[in-house]
Protein backbone atom coordinates (compact mmCIF):
# COMPACT_ATOMS: atom_id res chain seq x y z
CA UNK A 1 0.00 0.00 0.00
CA UNK A 2 1.60 3.37 -0.47
CA UNK A 3 2.64 5.97 1.83
CA UNK A 4 2.37 9.62 2.36
CA UNK A 5 5.29 11.97 1.42
CA UNK A 6 4.84 15.58 1.66
CA UNK A 7 6.23 18.28 -0.90
CA UNK A 8 6.46 22.27 0.32
CA UNK A 9 7.95 25.17 -1.63
CA UNK A 10 9.15 28.21 -1.47
CA UNK A 11 8.99 30.93 -4.20
CA UNK A 12 10.58 34.12 -4.07
CA UNK A 13 12.44 36.94 -5.83
CA UNK A 14 16.48 37.65 -5.51
CA UNK A 15 19.02 36.17 -3.31
CA UNK A 16 17.95 38.13 -0.70
CA UNK A 17 14.48 35.66 -1.03
CA UNK A 18 11.46 38.19 -1.05
CA UNK A 19 8.29 36.21 -0.82
CA UNK A 20 6.24 36.13 -4.47
CA UNK A 21 2.18 35.84 -3.68
CA UNK A 22 0.07 34.11 -5.90
CA UNK A 23 2.77 31.64 -8.03
CA UNK A 24 0.88 28.98 -9.82
CA UNK A 25 2.46 25.71 -8.61
CA UNK A 26 1.52 22.63 -10.68
CA UNK A 27 2.54 19.32 -9.64
CA UNK A 28 2.52 16.60 -11.71
CA UNK A 29 3.32 12.60 -12.11
CA UNK A 30 6.21 11.37 -14.46
CA UNK A 31 3.71 11.03 -17.38
CA UNK A 32 2.36 14.74 -16.91
CA UNK A 33 -1.00 13.29 -15.60
CA UNK A 34 -1.60 16.21 -13.17
CA UNK A 35 -1.32 15.90 -9.13
CA UNK A 36 -1.95 18.83 -7.69
CA UNK A 37 -2.51 23.07 -8.45
CA UNK A 38 -2.06 25.65 -5.87
CA UNK A 39 -1.33 29.26 -5.82
CA UNK A 40 1.58 30.41 -3.14
CA UNK A 41 0.55 32.74 -0.39
CA UNK A 42 2.07 35.96 0.80
CA UNK A 43 4.70 34.12 2.33
CA UNK A 44 5.61 32.32 -0.83
CA UNK A 45 4.68 29.15 0.84
CA UNK A 46 1.22 27.27 0.08
CA UNK A 47 -0.50 27.08 2.83
CA UNK A 48 0.43 23.61 4.03
CA UNK A 49 2.54 20.54 2.33
CA UNK A 50 1.04 18.47 -0.38
CA UNK A 51 0.48 14.80 0.34
CA UNK A 52 1.70 12.55 -2.74
CA UNK A 53 1.43 8.88 -2.33
CA UNK A 54 4.66 7.24 -2.54
CA UNK A 55 5.85 3.77 -2.20
CA UNK A 56 6.32 1.70 1.20
CA UNK A 57 9.19 2.89 3.56
CA UNK A 58 10.23 -0.50 4.04
CA UNK A 59 11.53 -0.37 0.22
CA UNK A 60 14.21 1.63 1.41
CA UNK A 61 15.15 -0.86 4.74
CA UNK A 62 17.45 -3.31 2.74
CA UNK A 63 19.93 -3.27 0.07
CA UNK A 64 19.48 -4.68 -3.62
CA UNK A 65 15.55 -3.79 -3.41
CA UNK A 66 14.27 -4.00 -7.02
CA UNK A 67 11.51 -1.24 -5.46
CA UNK A 68 12.62 2.03 -5.99
CA UNK A 69 12.33 3.71 -2.16
CA UNK A 70 11.01 6.61 -3.57
CA UNK A 71 8.43 9.06 -5.68
CA UNK A 72 9.05 11.20 -8.71
CA UNK A 73 7.40 13.71 -9.80
CA UNK A 74 7.21 16.94 -11.90
CA UNK A 75 6.59 20.72 -10.91
CA UNK A 76 6.27 23.88 -12.69
CA UNK A 77 5.92 27.36 -11.35
CA UNK A 78 4.03 30.16 -13.23
CA UNK A 79 3.90 33.57 -12.14
CA UNK A 80 3.53 36.85 -14.51
CA UNK A 81 6.81 38.65 -15.32
CA UNK A 82 9.08 36.00 -14.08
CA UNK A 83 10.50 33.57 -15.76
CA UNK A 84 8.94 30.30 -15.66
CA UNK A 85 10.32 27.34 -14.06
CA UNK A 86 10.02 23.59 -14.86
CA UNK A 87 11.71 20.96 -12.11
CA UNK A 88 11.22 17.24 -13.53
CA UNK A 89 12.38 14.32 -11.25
CA UNK A 90 11.92 15.55 -7.74
CA UNK A 91 12.12 12.65 -5.05
CA UNK A 92 9.76 12.17 -2.63
CA UNK A 93 10.38 10.09 0.66
CA UNK A 94 7.50 8.52 3.02
CA UNK A 95 6.63 10.39 5.71
CA UNK A 96 9.34 12.89 4.65
CA UNK A 97 8.36 16.81 4.16
CA UNK A 98 10.76 17.76 0.52
CA UNK A 99 11.10 21.69 0.52
CA UNK A 100 11.80 23.14 -3.30
CA UNK A 101 13.12 26.34 -3.29
CA UNK A 102 12.22 28.53 -6.70
CA UNK A 103 13.60 31.49 -7.51
CA UNK A 104 11.71 33.07 -9.36
CA UNK A 105 14.03 35.81 -12.28
CA UNK A 106 12.11 38.87 -13.30
CA UNK A 107 11.67 38.96 -16.90
CA UNK A 108 13.63 41.82 -18.73
CA UNK A 109 11.98 44.15 -20.80
CA UNK A 110 13.01 43.21 -23.73
CA UNK A 111 9.86 40.94 -25.91
CA UNK A 112 12.40 38.12 -26.88
CA UNK A 113 13.03 36.87 -23.07
CA UNK A 114 8.99 37.26 -22.13
CA UNK A 115 8.60 33.27 -22.40
CA UNK A 116 11.87 32.16 -20.99
CA UNK A 117 11.70 29.28 -18.91
CA UNK A 118 14.22 27.74 -16.13
CA UNK A 119 14.42 24.07 -16.59
CA UNK A 120 16.22 21.68 -13.76
CA UNK A 121 16.65 17.98 -13.67
CA UNK A 122 16.70 15.55 -10.73
CA UNK A 123 19.43 12.89 -10.76
CA UNK A 124 18.37 9.52 -9.52
CA UNK A 125 19.48 8.22 -6.42
CA UNK A 126 22.34 5.87 -6.03
CA UNK A 127 20.71 4.00 -2.74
Amino acid sequence: MPEQGYLQVHAYASSAQIPLKDVAITVTDQQNSPIAFRLTNRSGMLDSPLVISVPDISASQSPGSNIRPYGIINLYARKEDYEQIEINNIQLFSEIITNQNLEMIPLGEFPESWNQSEFFDTFPQSL
